[in-house]
């Protein structure tokens, strides 16, 4: 490949990156996507350190959201100390840490149990195991980080 060619190839978006500029958004959208974000750091933070919240899944999401609000809080979390390689560790490999991922597979047993107890209505609790199995499933498959 020539040297023009190369500089003038265009670069691909990383997984990191949304596609559409902040810029061409509606500040409404931006709000919402960054306030969401906050929001699962929030929840990310309380899961690290109480035992029944997981974190990791709360910081996908958050990243996911900045991407489509705000560039420089996502490259804030994603360059974090104690949050990055979490989230590095999903975009690449689509793995989570073993604790996380027990964690959450617990949780959900715990709320289709508490659920079941609070419903007391077999029909109500099928439908909540009904809608639990996706999940359950895709969490028990997804592979264990190092």
């Amino acid at each position: 490949m020539s040297q023009h060619q190369q500089s003038t190839a265009k670069p691909s978006n990383t997984i990191d990156e949304c596609p559409v500029p902040v810029k061409t958004r509606s500040k409404v959208k931006i709000f919402v996507w960054k306030s969401a974000g906050i929001f699962c750091v929030g929840l990310a933070i309380l899961g690290a350190m109480l035992p029944i919240l997981p974190t990791t899944v709360f910081l996908i999401m958050a990243t996911g959201c900045f991407a489509k609000s705000s560039p420089s809080m996502q490259r804030k979390l994603l360059n974090n100390k104690t949050f990055g390689p979490l989230i590095h560790e999903w975009q690449q490999h689509r793995s989570i840490p073993r604790k996380a991922k027990r964690v959450a597979l617990l949780m959900i047993i715990l709320s289709v149990v508490w659920s079941g107890y609070l419903l007391q209505d077999i029909m109500l609790t099928l439908l909540v195991v009904a809608l639990v199995i996706g999940p359950f499933v895709f969490l028990w498959r997804l592979p264990v980080s190092k």
